[in-house]
Order: C-alpha cells, then structure tokens, then sequence
C-alpha cells in the first residue's frame, strides 16, 4: 500500500528514541496518500516550536473506496492498511509498537474510515479523533443493509453507527475519542446526529466544533490542528505512563 510518512526533527537528533505514530487516513475517492500531506507544516511547526510532544505520522493509500474492504472487488483498503501498513512501518521505522503509541485519525471519507476502523479495532489505539465524515451516508447504509448506492453495496453492519452499537456494548479496551467538524461544512448537522446517537449508546467522547470552517481539512488544521494534535499527545503520554507505571 503507498503511503507518505512524517518523521518528526527529534527523529533523527535522538536515534536511540522511539515514538508513537498517529495514522491519517485521507478524504476523498479514489484514495491517494498525497491528498493530506498538506497538513505537514502545520504537523511539523508544532513538533519543531515543542508546542506537542513529537510523533511520527503516517499518510496511508485507502484504496478506490476510500478505507473499506470491497472483498468481491478485490479492493481491501481497512484490512491492508491494519494487517500490511501498520506492521510493516513497525518494523521499518522506530515506532513504539503497542496499542499505548497508536493513534488514528482522518477526514471527510478518512472522518468515516476512523470511525469505522476506531470502533473494530479499538485494542490498537489509545486514541481516535474522525473528522467530518458524511455520518448521514453511514446512517443510510445501516438502515439499507450495506447499500450505499445502486452501484456500491457494502458488508452489511460496516458502518459508523452499527460499529458503534457493537463497541457501545462492551467498551473494551477503552478509546478516547474526539469527534471534530468545521460549523460551516456539509457534513455539520450530520456530525452532531451521529454524536448524539454516541451519547445513547454512552461511548464517551469529546467533541470540537470548529467555528467559521467550512468542509477542509487545512482550514480546520490551520483553526485549530494544534488542540487535536494535543489530544493525541496528551492520550500518548497518560498511556505510556500507565503502560510504564511511571511518575
């Protein structure tokens, strides 16, 4: 699977370091790596200024459907993005390979692929934060039984709120998660539907709303990437504490 990697500049200062990686799963059909690394300066900005702890971040190719497995079509873009990417950048790269340094996070179609993949796989990452995903598409394919249009029918239970519905009903291991949408972009009302049907199923989660941003990831990133890249730091390091058993 193609992919564009962020190393961040302590990366290569500190070489005995390891350190924990946020995936970034891209909006958009057909999928494509380059389409968020667009988000690198700002990334890099705040790695540089200390402004976050440094982590690497990891751009991945979802495939012609954007993150889902389409088995008959012989397009996998979750199970090669879980099963191939994230072990191989493990043993390429100088990562802290456990749930505790893992995080995910995506917009628009990638909004939809983190909800998605956060809730299957929630014992791979400490933390979650999806993004302006269409919540009103995903809505339509749990009510049609996987059917997303004429010419597109998805496995029937893969989508933001049956995920949910089955993560709600056990909520293990625990992910903290931080739902995020510009007031501005198409997908604003169907953001806030879907964090409602989180809070009937009592996942807890939290929740920005970014004012006067409209449905794109570099304005959103531009308003306020440094407060969800310190979600993701403050999550990496309360779970390497307790990971660690550190003070």
């Amino acid at each position: 699977v193609g992919y564009c990697i962020y190393l961040p500049p302590q990366y290569e200062a500190v070489k005995s370091k390891r350190f924990p990686v946020v995936y970034y799963l891209h909006g958009g059909r057909p999928g494509s790596e380059i389409k968020s690394v667009k988000l690198v300066p700002w990334i890099h900005a705040a790695m540089k200024e200390g402004r976050v702890a440094p982590a690497i971040y990891v751009f991945p190719n979802g495939g012609p459907v954007s993150h889902y497995n389409m088995g008959k079509k012989g397009q996998m873009g979750e199970d090669v993005f879980i099963k191939e990417l994230i072990p191989h950048i493990d043993a390429t790269y100088r990562t802290i390979a456990k749930r505790e340094g893992r995080a995910l996070e995506g917009f628009s179609q990638g909004g939809r692929g983190t909800a998605r993949i956060m809730f299957r796989y929630p014992h791979l990452f400490v933390s979650a934060a999806p993004g302006g995903g269409g919540h009103a598409t995903e809505k339509r394919i749990s009510e049609e039984g996987g059917r997303e249009s004429d010419k597109l029918i998805l496995a029937k239970g893969d989508n933001t709120w049956d995920l949910a519905r089955k993560y709600g009903a056990k909520q293990k291991p625990k992910l903290n998660i931080l739902v995020y949408v510009g007031n501005k972009g198409f997908n604003y009302q169907n953001n806030l539907e879907w964090m409602k049907h989180l809070q009937k199923l009592k996942i807890p989660f939290g929740h920005l709303i970014i004012p006067d941003a409209p449905h794109s990831a570099t304005i959103i990133y531009e308003k306020k990437g440094l407060e969800i890249m310190g979600f993701h730091a403050r999550n990496f390091a309360q779970a390497l504490k307790d990971f660690h058993g550190e003070e």
